[in-house]
């Protein structure tokens, strides 16, 4: 009997056992398919940059650079951002420190149309950062110096650009439609029709002028730039890539301006 109890107790356990492991593997199985994509896997984050040895670019520091999108005092707006890019590096110590085909912010100031008497059209532009080619953006302060504008546009050391005035076209306006008048009132009527016609073509003349402004100061797209940094910059060097001399990109050549 003690044999046959034993036996019935090993017997209990082991249909125990079986039990405990279905009961198990039916939790573990799904109810359905699973529609739900497995959670994301967490990437490790990135260990921080160490800062580098600091460089400092000196005010008066000068860079050749191109624009991206035209100005003029026709529709230009105080605060309209403007975008430039270098055309040549710039070095320190033997070393690349701002590479071709770097990015520069800039935005106009103010802007000013030309009046229909006297006045020239003008705008100030001031650049506020620069972004590297890897994405190392500082912020920045430079005003241009001079622009190859294709026209007759001055600049002066507080980045304003000024177009050329109208005057010596305005009295080329007058003069030209009084001699028309003049001819005009010859053939009508002698020598006192010629004095009447040179008045009326006076006030025609005039009256061209005041209809009409003078030249809008204007940089097209592609215009070349000399600017000046007037305040010194400071670079990380563990973002500045000494051993890159940058890639130039094709320059847009301003369009054929009118004398």
């Amino acid at each position: 009997m003690p044999f046959r109890g034993q036996g019935l107790n090993r017997a209990l356990f082991a249909a125990f056992t079986i039990l405990t492991l279905a009961i198990a593997a039916s939790a573990q199985q799904p109810d359905g398919p699973q529609i739900d994509p497995p959670p994301p896997v967490a990437r490790p984050a990135a260990p921080p940059r160490a800062p580098g040895q600091k460089l400092t670019v000196p005010a008066g520091t000068r860079l050749a650079v191109v624009l991206e999108n035209g100005i003029s005092t026709r529709s230009a707006r105080a605060g309209d951002s403007l975008y430039f890019h270098t055309a040549f590096p710039v070095t320190q110590n033997n070393q690349i420190v701002i590479p071709v085909g770097s990015y520069l912010r800039g935005s106009l100031l103010e802007s000013k149309r030309p009046g229909r008497i006297k006045g020239k059209g003008e705008f100030r532009l001031r650049l506020e950062s620069l972004i590297l080619p890897n994405g190392y953006t500082v912020d920045l302060l430079a005003a241009p110096r001079s622009a190859d504008t294709g026209g007759k546009e001055t600049t002066d050391p507080e980045g304003k650009v000024s177009g050329s005035g109208g005057k010596g076209k305005d009295v080329g306006t007058v003069a030209t439609t009084t001699v028309t008048g003049a001819g005009i009132g010859a053939i009508a009527g002698g020598g006192k029709g010629a004095g009447i016609g040179a008045g009326i073509g006076g006030l025609a003349g005039l009256g061209a002028v005041l209809l009409t402004r003078g030249p809008e100061a204007e940089l097209p797209r592609g215009t070349t730039l000399d600017i000046v940094i007037e305040r010194d910059l400071t670079l990380d060097s563990s973002y500045v890539q000494f051993s890159n001399t940058g890639h130039a990109q094709p320059i847009t050549p301003p369009p054929a301006r009118q004398q």
